[in-house]
């Protein structure tokens, strides 16, 4: 896997670890804006990370990076599905846009590989 990858898998996990840790107050905030459950919230976070953690151990082992990129990229097209729902201004919106694009890169050079 190239080094540019990489830095993808560190970006979109680092990310994520950092949403769902220390701003968890605006995910709170963003699920109830959009009309979630608590339920629906802890569910997503807990795969999220989980999803981001088999990224950056998919750095040492590339066969496990395919299909958390892909289902780190469906959440982010949930996400901007939300946004879009919701008529967020566009800054909301970006975070989750570059995720995905970001996800789709890993997804794609992870295929690469195979």
């Amino acid at each position: 896997m190239n080094s540019f990858s990489a830095l993808a898998q560190i970006v979109v996990a680092v990310s994520v670890w950092f949403v769902w840790t220390f701003r968890f107050h605006n995910v709170v905030k963003e699920f109830n804006h959009f009309g979630l459950s608590d339920l629906t919230r802890s569910l997503v976070g807990a795969t999220k990370v989980a999803l981001a953690t088999l990224l950056v151990v998919g750095i040492w082992y590339p066969a496990l990076v395919l299909i958390p990129a892909v289902l780190m990229g469906l959440f982010m097209v949930a996400a901007q599905f939300f946004h879009f729902k919701a008529n967020s201004p566009w800054p909301k919106r970006v975070p989750s846009l570059v995720l995905l694009l970001l996800c789709v890169y890993i997804a794609s050079a992870s295929l690469n590989l195979l």
